[in-house]
């Protein structure tokens, strides 16, 4: 049934080599991401929870032009447990910081969700920036977060 390896093509056995090696990569990714648990994470929540995976997502981040979107996550975070009278500041600085079209960060969040923050950042509250904070959470656990799992960052975490 199988003649042997030398009876293939080198172009095939090129292919095969290629295939083990990556294969190997993967196996060993594998066993470096997991957790404390055993558990390899498999949500951004659980890489938000843990200091040294965040800051390694952080530099991934940072290597593809798009920490932005982290910063602004992390903004929303400090600005939802802030005192009420802190929050006008605060929301006004992450507006003009991610929100704004001439913004030095901006996040990439679409014209409706944008035009509704500017009409709230005169009075805002709590739940302020949720949807737009829950916009970027979902691009990077569907974007961002898969690419990390397979770099070099993400074996420096774990």
């Amino acid at each position: 049934m199988c003649k042997g390896l030398s009876s293939l093509p080198s172009s095939c056995l090129e292919r095969a080599k290629d295939l083990r090696v990556k294969l190997s990569h993967l196996t060993e990714t594998h066993h470096k991401l997991k957790g404390q648990d055993g558990r390899v994470p498999h949500d951004l929540e659980t890489l938000l929870k843990n200091r040294s995976a965040l800051q390694a997502f952080r530099g991934f981040l940072r290597s593809e032009f798009s920490e932005e979107n982290l910063e602004f996550w992390l903004a929303c975070q400090e600005y939802r447990v802030s005192p009420s009278n802190v929050q006008k500041i605060k929301s006004s600085s992450i507006y003009n910081q991610f929100i704004n079209p001439d913004a030095p960060q901006e996040v990439n969040l679409d014209a409706e969700t944008r035009e509704a923050l500017l009409g709230v950042t005169d009075s805002p509250c709590a739940d302020t920036f949720d949807e737009a904070q829950q916009r970027i959470y979902n691009l990077m656990a569907k974007d961002s977060f898969p690419r990390f799992l397979r770099s070099n960052h993400a074996i420096k975490a774990y």
